[in-house]
């Protein structure tokens, strides 16, 4: 029984994991006011693609809004060069739209990690569980494991990062539509491979950050038990 309610515990401790780095990644490419902007600026892309920062910016807007399910297409107009023009071609739309399916898959899976959560609790509550116990202990060898996991990941990505981007793309597509060519796609252009490399850094130190403050509520939950040992 003892075993039962543990892995109760730890299901309810990776579904917010998964629920806290989904939520980061929103975070930082959503929630986050001037990240763009600033990645634009650093990377001079206004200066490749030759638009302004203020076109670009919509741009982005529009295509994040597409992301997230809030528009239906990415035919948007913009000025690029002087000249107004659909800023996105066929193959960069067919492309995104595989991208699409990755982010509301995403909020899908965030939304099942929840229905978890939230059912491996009443479980251990209808189990009559200590769930003061169980569920820090759980919470703190949870994150713990994944903290190992994820710095022996971050150990081999970051010995060669062109690699594990090509490998990761690999992972998740199907096609060669995320293959783009500089000299006639925009996208590849207004997200080169250093804005990836600082996103995935952001997206690192806030998800470390939650996961952290995660494992500290655990353990000082354990130690006020052994503290204050219930009588």
């Amino acid at each position: 029984m003892k075993f039962i309610q543990y892995l109760l515990g730890l299901v309810c401790t990776f579904s917010l994991i998964i629920i806290l780095l989904i939520t980061s990644v929103e975070a930082v490419t959503y929630w986050t006011p001037g990240f763009f902007e600033k990645e634009y600026a650093k990377y001079h892309v206004t200066e490749t693609v030759d638009m302004e920062m203020d076109d670009l910016l919509e741009v982005t807007r529009e295509m994040m809004s597409y992301l997230r399910g809030g528009r239906d297409n990415l035919n948007i107009m913009t000025t690029v060069a002087g000249q107004q023009r659909e800023f996105f071609n066929q193959r960069e739309i067919d492309h995104m739209f595989d991208v699409r399916n990755l982010f509301l898959a995403a909020l899908t899976i965030r939304k099942v990690c929840l229905a978890l959560a939230v059912l491996s609790l009443a479980a251990l509550f209808a189990l009559r569980a200590k769930v003061r116990r169980i569920l820090p202990r759980a919470v703190c060898g949870g994150t713990v494991l994944f903290f190992v996991v994820l710095a022996a990941l971050t150990a081999i990505i970051s010995t060669d990062f062109t690699k594990y981007f090509i490998v990761f793309h690999h992972i998740l597509f199907t096609n060669s539509l995320w293959i783009l060519d500089p000299a006639t796609d925009l996208l590849i252009n207004i997200v080169p491979e250093e804005f990836f490399v600082d996103t995935a850094m952001r997206i690192a130190i806030v998800f470390g950050t939650s996961i952290l403050v995660m494992f500290l509520a655990g353990l000082i939950c354990i130690l006020k038990q052994r503290k204050y040992p219930a009588k």
